[in-house]
C-alpha cells in the first residue's frame, strides 16, 4: 500500500475496523475512537486536486479527488463517525464498531472518488458494511430487514454497475462529474443514486431497516446511505429537473407516515426521507444558491438527525420500549436526553440553530428563481417535519402523559456523544462562518437578517400552535402503518402462491388430460391388437384367403391405375 492510500480517510477507517475487531479492552476503545478522528484531520488536511491515478484492469482510477464539496461532506461523516463510535464505545456487540467503521469509511470513499468505478466499489462496500450493521443487533426481526435492505441496495447496485458500463462504451470516460443531459447509461446511474437516496417507488427500506439495528447501528445509517447519495447526486446530476417533484413526493411522504408513526426510531425515519426529499428539490434547482443549501442542509440534517437518534436510542436503551405509546414524561428521570433531544429538535429550523442558517438556502434558492409553488411545498415541508417528526417526538416521549416509567439518563460516554453534537449544532448556528467557508460556492446569503428571522419564528411558533391544538389527534396510536414495502413483503408472496396454486391445478389438469387420452388410446390398442383383439385373434384359413384376394384385387386395381 502506498504511502498516499495511508492518507485516504476512508482506507484509513476500513483497515482500522479489522484491527478494532481483532482487540479488546481499553485498547479497542482508544482505536476505535481514533480513527474517526484521525480520519478528520485527513480530510481537513487533505490537498486539493486529484492524488496519483491508479492503474487497475486497464483503466485510470482516481481514487482520491479533493474539492470543497468532497471536504464538506468528508468533514461531515468523520464527525458523525466520531459521535457515533463514542455512543457506542461501551456496547456489549464486538462486531459492530468493526462494521460500522468499516461501513463509514466505505462512505468517505465515495465522497472522494474520482471516477464512477472507485464509486461502485465503495458503494457496493457500503452496502454490505451496512447491512452488516444491521446483523450486529442479531435479533430476527433484524436479519429479515438486512436481507430487505440487502436486496434492494443490490438491485441500486446492478443499474449502477450497467449505468457505468453504458457510460463508458457512449464517452469513453469514467469521470465523477455531471452527467447532464442524459444518456442511457445516465439515466442508469441517476435510478441507482436515487435508490440509495430513498426514492420512490423503493423508499420504505429506510423506515423499514433502520429502526431494526442496535441503538449504536441506527446513529450510523442515519448518517451515510442517503447523504453518500444526496452527495453523488449533487456531483453528478445538479439543475435536473426530474428531482424536484422526486424530492417534493419524498418531502410529502415523509410527513404523511410521520404524522401517525407510533414507533420512535421509524418515526424518526421517516424524517430522514422527508429532508433528503428536500435536498434532492435543491439538487434540481441547481443554481449555486441551492447546491450550497443542499450541501449545507446536508451537513445540518447529519448532526441533528443523529443527534435525535441518539436521545432515541437512549429511551430504547433504557425502557425496552420501542413505541412512543408507552413511554411519556421521562424528562422527569432523563433530563439531560430530553434537553438535548429539545436541542435537536429546534436544529431542524429555529434560529440560533445550525438548521437555521442552512436549509432557508434551499428555498431562497426558489424564490429567486420565482419558483413560488416549490417555494410553498418547501416551507410547508420545513413546518411540517418540525410538527409530525420533531414535535410528536420530543413531546410525546419526554413531555407527554405519564407513562410511569423513570429510567436513569444513559451512560457518560453515551451523553457525551449527544452533547458534542448539540454544541455543534448551537456552536454553529450562532458562528456559522466555518460551515460557509466549507461550502462549495462563495456565499452571499446572510441568515440573521430581521425579515428572515421573524419569518421563520413565525413559521415554527404556528407550527407549535398547530401541533399543541391537535395534539390529541397527533397522538401515538398502537397501529402497524402499512407502506409500500407491503406489496413485496407480503403482497407479491402472497401472489406467488396463488399462481404457483393455479400453475399447479392447470398443469394437474392437463396431466389428468393427457393420461385420459393416453388411457384411450391403450385401450383402442388393446381392442385391436389385445389378445382377443381383432387383430391378434385366430383366423380360418378360409378367412385368411378371402383377406389375401382382397389385398391381390387392390394391388391389381392399383397397378392398372398407374
Amino acid at each position: 500500500m502506498t504511502a498516499e492510500a495511508f492518507a485516504h480517510p476512508g482506507l484509513v477507517l476500513i483497515v482500522g475496523a479489522a484491527l478494532v475487531a481483532a482487540l479488546r479492552g481499553p485498547w479497542r476503545a482508544a482505536l476505535a475512537l481514533a480513527l474517526p478522528i484521525a480520519a478528520l484531520a485527513l480530510v481537513a488536511h487533505a490537498p486539493e486536486g486529484a492524488g496519483t491515478p491508479v492503474s487497475f484492469i486497464g483503466l485510470d482510477l482516481a481514487p482520491m479527488r479533493v474539492d470543497a464539496l468532497s471536504r464538506l461532506f468528508g468533514v461531515a461523516f468523520a464527525v458523525a463517525a466520531i459521535g457515533g463510535v463514542l455512543y457506542g464505545l461501551l456496547q456489549p456487540r464486538r462486531m459492530e464498531l468493526p462494521c460500522a467503521l468499516l461501513y463509514a469509511g466505505a462512505a468517505l470513499g465515495v465522497v472522494f472518488a474520482g471516477d464512477l468505478l472507485t464509486v461502485f466499489l465503495f458503494w457496493e462496500l457500503m452496502a454490505i458494511g451496512s447491512t452488516l450493521v444491521i446483523w450486529s443487533n442479531g435479533t430476527p426481526r433484524a436479519f429479515h430487514a438486512s436481507m430487505r435492505y440487502l436486496i434492494v441496495h443490490l438491485f441500486g447496485g446492478t443499474l449502477l454497475l450497467l449505468g457505468i458500463a453504458a457510460r463508458y462504451v457512449a464517452t469513453g470516460s469514467l469521470a465523477f462529474d455531471a452527467m447532464t443531459p442524459l444518456d442511457a447509461g445516465a439515466a442508469l446511474i441517476l435510478a441507482a443514486f436515487l435508490v440509495n437516496a430513498g426514492a420512490p417507488p423503493l423508499w420504505a427500506w429506510v423506515a423499514d431497516a433502520y429502526p431494526e439495528a442496535n441503538a449504536t447501528g441506527t446513529v450510523f445509517l442515519s448518517a451515510f446511505t442517503t447523504k453518500a447519495a444526496v452527495y453523488a447526486l449533487l456531483r453528478g446530476f445538479p439543475g435536473v429537473e426530474l428531482l424536484i417533484p422526486v424530492g417534493l413526493a419524498m418531502a410529502a411522504y415523509g410527513l404523511v407516515y410521520a404524522a401517525r408513526e407510533g414507533d420512535l426510531r421509524r418515526l424518526l425515519a421517516y424524517g430522514i426521507v422527508n429532508q433528503v426529499g428536500v435536498m434532492l428539490v435543491g439538487i434540481g434547482i441547481g443554481t449555486a444558491m441551492a447546491k450550497n443549501g443542499v450541501a449545507a442542509q446536508a451537513f445540518t440534517h447529519i448532526l441533528y438527525k443523529a443527534l435525535l437518534l441518539m436521545a432515541a436510542g437512549a429511551v430504547l436503551q433504557a425502557t425496552g420500549r420501542r413505541s412512543i405509546a408507552e413511554v411519556g414524561g421521562l424528562a422527569r428521570s432523563m433530563p439531560w436526553t430530553a434537553l438535548l433531544a429539545v436541542v435537536g429538535v429546534l436544529s431542524m429550523a429555529a434560529p440560533l440553530t445550525l438548521g437555521f442558517v442552512s436549509k432557508s438556502m434551499i428555498a431562497q434558492a426558489a424564490g429567486d428563481l420565482h419558483r413560488i409553488g416549490v417555494w410553498l411545498a418547501l416551507a410547508v415541508a420545513s413546518a411540517g417535519v418540525f410538527v409530525a417528526v420533531g414535535l410528536r417526538f420530543v413531546w410525546f416521549t419526554f413531555f407527554g402523559p405519564d407513562s410511569g416509567l423513570r429510567p436513569p439518563d444513559p451512560p457518560l460516554h453515551m451523553r457525551l456523544a449527544m452533547l458534542l453534537l448539540a454544541l455543534l449544532c448551537i456552536g454553529l448556528g450562532v458562528w456559522y462562518e466555518p460551515l460557509y467557508r466549507l461550502l462549495p460556492f462563495p456565499v452571499d446569503y446572510a441568515p440573521y437578517t430581521g425579515t428572515h428571522v421573524v419569518a421563520q419564528l413565525q413559521l415554527l411558533l404556528g407550527a407549535a400552535l398547530v401541533f399543541f391544538v391537535l395534539r390529541r389527534f397527533l397522538a401515538p396510536a398502537r397501529t402497524i402503518t402499512l407502506d409500500v414495502d407491503w406489496l413485496y413483503r407480503r403482497a407479491l408472496p402472497r401472489l406467488g402462491v396463488a399462481l404457483s396454486g393455479i400453475w399447479y391445478a392447470a398443469a394437474y389438469a392437463w396431466h389428468s388430460a393427457m393420461a385420459h387420452v393416453l388411457d384411450r388410446a391403450a385401450t383402442g390398442v388393446r381392442r385391436m391388437h389385445g389378445p382377443e383383439g381383432l387383430l391378434a385373434r385366430t383366423w380360418s384359413v378360409r378367412s385368411m384367403g378371402l383377406w389375401m384376394l382382397v389385398m391381390l384385387l387392390g394391388l391389381l386395381l392399383i397397378g392398372y391405375a398407374g
